[in-house]
């Protein structure tokens, strides 16, 4: 891409950027998300995905990168979560109002839906980066008075309605957003970069503008290169389910007039349409091929539609090779915001010593020249911040002298929140003999998930039979201010996903640029970030990833109970200059490499400039 050099992609820190300098007002790259988190009070996400979409923004803000992100508008769809004392999880719905955070674009455009003209209109937010660089993000939304009833409340609630209600909706992020990307003036995009699979339907409308440039209504070779090359894609998640499908049927009721869109006579749009279907056979149209049941996999058309693929971790780049045989899949770890997610007491300490942190999160690498008695003090203030919300929220005055582990994650089956109470026995026997410890809660389960929910009534459960041998508290309404104060004030992170289905594990990151070490299954980040004894501990061995790998969730509870009687526990009542050596080798070691400004630098070298 002859716009971006690297010279200029990669300016020191402090220095004015010269790529943003060059291309004033020009935007070189678009960021496709189902969903962004930008602030607490502004409920329009509704976990993971969408809290690292708005990591990275704020990190291209911070570089000075040419960026523009898109996403979808949703009034609904955010819960607050209510549990009794039972811990059974109820929900209810959260109202907030668009026009206190977003500004109103005058821009309108168009869409064809079962040829109903559906209107688009889009707000405005503009994440600034350090230096007072803008991005600006988009949230598209229908919800206007020219669309039918059906089509206004497409961008109405994230996860929202049946699968066709989906897939509608992926409609109005991918050919909307590039509609109205032009719309606004953004004609210098050179790159699209696609976060997950709900976005890969833009393919199809920078497929359609190369045909109609070369004057053709059929999608040929020459199209569908060009616009490889203009494509990125990052998988997040590591497991087939994941991956949205829809049957073919679906997109002919959706676009009944672009039936004939790619010329299948021409054989590379032949079998990029059989490799899209995952069909054994090619069919002369799609119409015979909605009427044989086949279905389109969103996954698979953004693999075949773009230059550079990517996983979140070494070790998720290595799962999705697996499956997705024959598809060239890189892998560039994710990261955190570390200005966002770094607590207060611990910036004003770097502010003090490392004064360009935030310019340059790098720098944190200076975090082992602290005084260990001010990284000390830095963590009881946010050790006294989480225990007073701890008291606001369940009237329980947890011990600021004790140890206490943090977990807070989506409530579901394979993060097993509740390995550590496997064994209630154990965790009294370990309290008893290594020393006394606290464990802190919290995380929502999806509204169907029963499983996730079960999951929190087994906490309960162990909350109350351990009582006061070790106290057990679990904080309701997790949020990004919540999880924030966690991953911020316990003495140790908790994360202990079903090998290998943790694609990364960025709370662990969170929890690390506070210096707070994690003990942690050899997943995801973790498999990069670990070193034993020096930035936290792992549970159990390292392992690769193979068919019919199967969890021994016993072992992994022994490994988990081991290390926190027999090393971690002893050494932060005993050997606590130790216990803050980790604490700031996981500041300097993965604070300053796990953050989303290293991230976008390598989407900036491997993906954007490629």
């Amino acid at each position: 891409m002859s716009s971006f050099r690297a010279e200029n992609a990669l300016s020191n820190a402090g220095e004015p950027n010269q790529m943003a300098c060059e291309n004033e007002g020009k935007r070189l790259v678009a960021y496709f998300s189902m969903e962004i988190a930008l602030e607490n009070s502004m409920p329009s996400y509704s976990g993971g995905l969408g809290v690292l979409a708005g990591d990275t923004i704020r990190a291209a803000a911070d570089l000075r990168l040419p960026m523009v992100a898109v996403c979808l508008l949703y009034r609904k769809g955010y819960f607050s979560q209510r549990l009794a004392e039972d811990g059974t999880q109820t929900e209810e719905p959260v109202e907030w109002r668009v026009e206190d955070f977003l500004q109103e674009e005058s821009a309108r455009v168009t869409i064809s839906v079962e040829n109903r003209r559906v209107e688009l209109r889009c707000w405005r937010y503009d994440a600034v980066g350090v230096r007072g660089f803008e991005v600006p993000i988009y949230f598209l939304d229908a919800d206007l008075p020219s669309n039918a009833a059906v089509d206004r409340g497409l961008t109405g609630s994230l996860y929202g309605g049946d699968s066709y209600y989906r897939l509608c909706q992926e409609v109005l992020l991918g050919i909307g957003g590039v509609r109205m990307l032009r719309a606004l003036g953004h004609d210098s995009l050179t790159r699209y970069h696609m976060n997950e699979g709900h976005a890969a339907l833009l393919s199809l409308e920078l497929l359609e503008a190369e045909a109609a440039k070369a004057g053709r209504t059929t999608i040929r070779a020459e199209d569908i290169e060009n616009v490889r090359c203009k494509c990125v894609f990052t998988t997040h998640t590591p497991v087939p389910a994941g991956h949205d499908r829809f049957p073919m049927e679906y997109l002919t009721r959706v676009f009944p007039s672009q039936t004939g869109l790619f010329d299948l006579k021409d054989a590379s749009a032949a079998d990029l349409v059989k490799r899209v279907l995952q069909a054994e056979q090619a069919y002369p149209d799609l119409q015979q091929a909605a009427r044989a049941g086949t279905s389109v996999n969103m996954t698979y058309l953004a693999l075949s539609l773009s230059k550079y693929v990517n996983g979140v971790a070494k070790q998720h780049g290595e799962t999705s090779r697996q499956m997705f045989p024959g598809v060239h899949i890189e892998a560039i770890t994710n990261g955190v915001h570390a200005g966002t997610w770094t607590a207060p007491a611990f910036r004003q300490l770097f502010d003090r010593y490392i004064p360009t942190w935030r310019e340059d999160n790098y720098s944190l690498r200076g975090a082992l020249g602290l005084p260990p008695e001010e990284v000390w003090a830095s963590h009881l203030i946010a050790k006294h911040e989480l225990l007073e919300v701890v008291r606001q929220k369940s009237g329980l005055k947890f011990d600021p002298g004790k140890f206490t582990i943090g977990f807070a994650r989506r409530a579901t089956g394979y993060k097993r929140a509740d390995l550590i109470l496997a064994d209630l026995d154990r965790l009294r026997q370990i309290a008893k003999n290594a020393g006394p410890f606290q464990i802190v809660y919290a995380g929502k389960a999806h509204p169907h998930d029963t499983g996730g929910k079960a999951i929190i009534k087994h906490i309960f459960q162990a909350k109350k039979a351990l009582r006061k041998a070790v106290p057990v508290v679990f904080l309701d309404d997790y949020n990004m201010d919540l999880g924030g104060k966690i991953t911020a004030g316990v003495d140790l992170w908790l994360n202990t996903p079903q090998f290998p289905l943790e694609a990364s594990g960025t709370s662990g990151m969170k929890a690390a640029v506070n210096g707070v070490p994690s003990l942690s299954i050899l997943d995801g980040w973790w498999s990069e970030g670990h070193i034993e004894g020096v930035t936290g501990w792992a549970i159990g061995e390292a392992r690769r990833s193979t068919p019919g790998l199967v969890t021994d969730n016993a072992a992994d509870a022994e490994s988990l109970y081991t290390k926190l009687e027999h090393i971690i526990v002893p050494m932060y009542y005993n050997e606590r200059a130790r216990y803050l050596n980790v604490m700031q080798h996981a500041i300097a070691i993965n604070g300053s490499f796990f953050n989303t400004q290293r991230m976008v630098h390598q989407y900036i070298t491997d993906a954007y400039m490629r």
